[in-house]
């Protein structure tokens, strides 16, 4: 059986193993037209997406999608929002 693996899916496999990834490179690397759409779907699967900036040699600052941990802020936010929706927790 073939599994096909969307571009999304390998964006997020990338992120998983621990690779920080620019807009640019997730469009050049991936195929993916619009980067922020794809970050947008991971996130929408649950997975915690930072982007942070960063400095590079030249001093030039350049911004970096990061997977990482949800702070306890954002885990009371979500289950805010699941509750005003109606979700018995």
């Amino acid at each position: 059986m073939t599994t096909i693996v969307s571009n999304t899916d390998r964006v997020l496999e990338a992120l998983k193993s621990g690779e920080l990834l620019t807009a640019k490179q997730i469009s050049a690397r991936f195929g993916v037209a619009n980067p922020h759409a794809a970050i947008s779907a991971i996130r929408l699967k649950g997975y915690a997406v930072y982007l942070n900036e960063y400095k590079t040699a030249k001093g030039e600052v350049t911004k970096k999608y990061r997977l990482g941990t949800p702070s306890r802020e954002i885990v009371a936010a979500g289950m805010r929002a699941l509750m005003d929706a109606g979700v018995r927790i």
